[in-house]
């Protein structure tokens, strides 16, 4: 998050446009594999901002990496979220309306493992069961996205 923080040092906490990539990643039960954050310490999907030049999906590709240490061979796209909708306050004060491109990784390589500090631990979860402690934009990424969910 170099060039979002870069614009901290200048705006502090006001909101900003917030512009990244969540990556949603299926085991071959169905499962979907989430992360427990360590700045909300919900379960909400991989992803983050983009940095200068970045595309959407390279940015889909090296947060999978980073946040999971996974690699994919493609990304399939399923939606762009924006709006009101997407307005978010981290714990710690920032706030940001997220302009989320949403990816489903394709044959993805490796054994998921927390791969930096951004999360205490990684967990496949059953779209067929509520997920306890899920976060809030994570719910509405599978809404939007047209996954079902039976919850």
């Amino acid at each position: 998050m170099g060039y979002i923080m870069d614009l901290r040092n200048f705006v502090g906490s006001s909101p900003l446009i917030m512009v990244g990539s969540c990556v949603l990643i299926f085991n071959q039960a169905g499962q979907l594999l989430l992360q427990r954050r360590t700045d909300s310490n919900d379960w909400g999907t991989i992803g983050g901002s983009l940095e200068l030049g970045e595309s959407l999906e390279e940015a889909a590709a090296r947060e999978l990496f980073e946040e999971a240490g996974l690699i994919a061979e493609s990304f399939k796209f399923i939606t762009v979220l924006s709006g009101k909708d997407m307005y978010y306050k981290y714990p710690h004060g920032d706030e940001i309306y997220n302009v989320m491109a949403i990816y489903e990784a394709q044959n993805v390589q490796g054994n998921p493992k927390v791969n930096d500090n951004e999360s205490h631990e990684l967990r496949y979860f059953s779209l067929e069961e509520p997920i306890e402690n899920l976060n809030p934009f994570t719910k509405h990424y599978l809404k939007r996205s047209g996954y079902i969910v039976k919850w």
